[in-house]
């Protein structure tokens, strides 16, 4: 017989060498430009909400993992930075630095350690927090400032989703050029303004492979393909597919929210329809809701149908006759 030891052990049998601070670092450097580009165009503003919110979202999780007696090791994976990051960039440029510290704490507190911490979230957490402040604060959440390159009156000035919505922007020839929008020169929510800043992070995660190809497409395809069928029938009411593309926050959350892999699918089929529900809720909501912006609740609502589809869409294990696990 053999002298070689027959070790036994339980999986997994293989490790990928991805580690979660390699991954989230990779986030964060993929979300450099767009930092950049909203302090360029936010100035001081943008600084003091970013380290509000990362600030207070590193405390909040210290302060929940040592009520939970856990380890502080979570606080260097980097993903309560993210969240705070993400947090930031959600929010209007002048909102209240209270404020936003009640975001993070709520982001961190509720929307990730409530549930046990990274991996066991339901919902995105930094979404978590942008929904409990528009519904806590909606005056302040709809406050918004133009870029400082700008010089218009801050007192009437309307993101572009706002001046398509309320102030029927086609019809009076006042829609926010395509060039526009795609430098970032428009308010808006703070990181979600430069469509450019944002294709370059995204660009670099799929590069990486950090993220999932089929959910920015499919969110694209879909949102593209539902809005350009009333575009094609009545130009002079809806804005083109190109324009829902690039304003709003749709690239940041196509890009770095409805991606993350703890509230995302794990299988094909399952991430083709979660990314189609995203683009067709955020659509309908945008066209035909009473807010002018959707895919913060489009992510949210199909977060809630991720176990489902992953359920729904197992793949047949290789010898079984029933074809489900």
């Amino acid at each position: 017989m053999s002298d070689t030891p027959f070790i036994v052990k339980s999986s997994p049998h293989w490790r990928d060498p991805d580690t979660v601070p390699r991954i989230m670092g990779r986030v964060i450097l993929a979300l450099i430009p767009a930092i950049a580009a909203s302090i360029y165009f936010f100035r001081f503003r943008a600084v003091w909400l970013y380290a509000a919110c990362v600030i207070a979202g590193l405390s909040t999780e210290a302060a929940v993992l040592l009520l939970r007696k856990k380890p502080l090791d979570s606080l260097l994976d980097g993903s309560a930075v993210i969240t705070g990051i993400l947090l930031a960039m959600c929010l209007p440029p002048a909102l209240p630095l209270s404020m936003a510290v009640i975001g993070a704490v709520v982001s961190i507190g509720l929307g990730k350690q409530v549930f046990g911490g990274l991996g066991h979230n339901i919902f995105n957490p930094a979404l978590v927090g942008r929904a409990f402040l528009s519904t806590a604060f909606p005056a302040a959440m709809t406050t918004w400032v133009p870029p400082a390159i700008l010089t218009v009156d801050t007192a009437t000035y309307a993101t572009p989703l706002g001046v398509l919505k309320f102030h029927d922007a086609v019809a009076q020839g006042t829609l926010v050029p395509l060039k526009s929008l795609f430098w970032g020169t428009v308010g808006g929510s703070l990181g979600g303004t430069s469509a450019l800043a944002l294709l370059i992070g995204g660009v670099y995660l799929l590069a990486k492979r950090t993220i999932d190809w089929r959910i920015p497409t499919g969110i694209v395809l879909s949102t593209a393909s539902f809005v350009g069928v009333f575009w094609v029938a009545a130009p002079d009411r809806y804005a083109s597919p190109l324009f829902h593309l690039l304003s709003g926050g749709l690239l940041l959350g196509a890009l770095f929210m409805a991606t993350d892999m703890v509230t995302s699918p794990v299988t094909r089929a399952a991430t083709w329809i979660y990314a189609a529900g995203i683009g067709l809720i955020s659509a309908v909501i945008r066209l035909f809701g009473g807010f002018p912006e959707g895919i913060m609740y489009a992510i949210l609502f199909m977060n809630t149908f991720v176990p489902l589809l992953n359920i729904l869409t197992r793949p047949r294990i290789f010898g079984d006759r029933r074809g489900r696990a």
